[in-house]
């Protein structure tokens, strides 16, 4: 390793390539996450924004977080709703699970579908300053096209949930 974080690690690795050749690879190790896609009985869908410094703006996302070690998926959807926008879910749906960005970072997404929500509050992490942004689901897909929304794992979260909402 190079580098050790508080959230990613890095290391470089050699690796052998299919012509018989090596290389050197950068990885940078991230936790398995979940990303919720959170919609209330109105068909409004609850989002965060958020100052991210890499993108260099406040960011519309759907709520998302690392899976802590000991935890499943499940519950880290369950706390990262309470911590990010004070709800908690009676029904969870696995959309999918992908890698985030394979060709260099070992982050594993899982994606949900959050409803029957309910008022819970956990205390939201030191360094998160979030503001929840409720909009109509069909609102918030057309910010994908008006570049409003343009973070990958709300794009591909909302877009898997929309089949299950149709």
């Amino acid at each position: 390793r190079i580098y050790e974080g508080s959230i990613i690690s890095v290391r470089v690795d050699t690796v052998r390539l299919p012509n018989g050749n090596t290389a050197t690879r950068e990885v940078v190790e991230h936790s398995q996450a979940v990303c919720i896609v959170p919609v209330d009985e109105d068909g409004n869908v609850l989002l965060v924004r958020q100052y991210r410094k890499p993108a260099a703006e406040a960011l519309l996302e759907v709520p998302a977080g690392g899976v802590e070690e000991g935890e499943v998926s499940e519950e880290a959807v369950l706390r990262e709703l309470q911590e990010e926008i004070g709800y908690t879910a009676g029904k969870l749906v696995h959309l999918a699970s992908f890698w985030v960005a394979p060709g260099w970072a070992t982050e594993f997404m899982h994606a949900y579908l959050a409803t029957d929500l309910t008022p819970s509050r956990l205390e939201a992490d030191e360094d998160e300053n979030i503001q929840v942004v409720r909009l109509p689901f069909d609102e918030a897909l057309a910010m994908f096209d008006t570049g409003e929304i343009k973070d990958g794992k709300t794009i591909a979260s909302m877009l898997l949930a929309q089949r299950h909402l149709s």
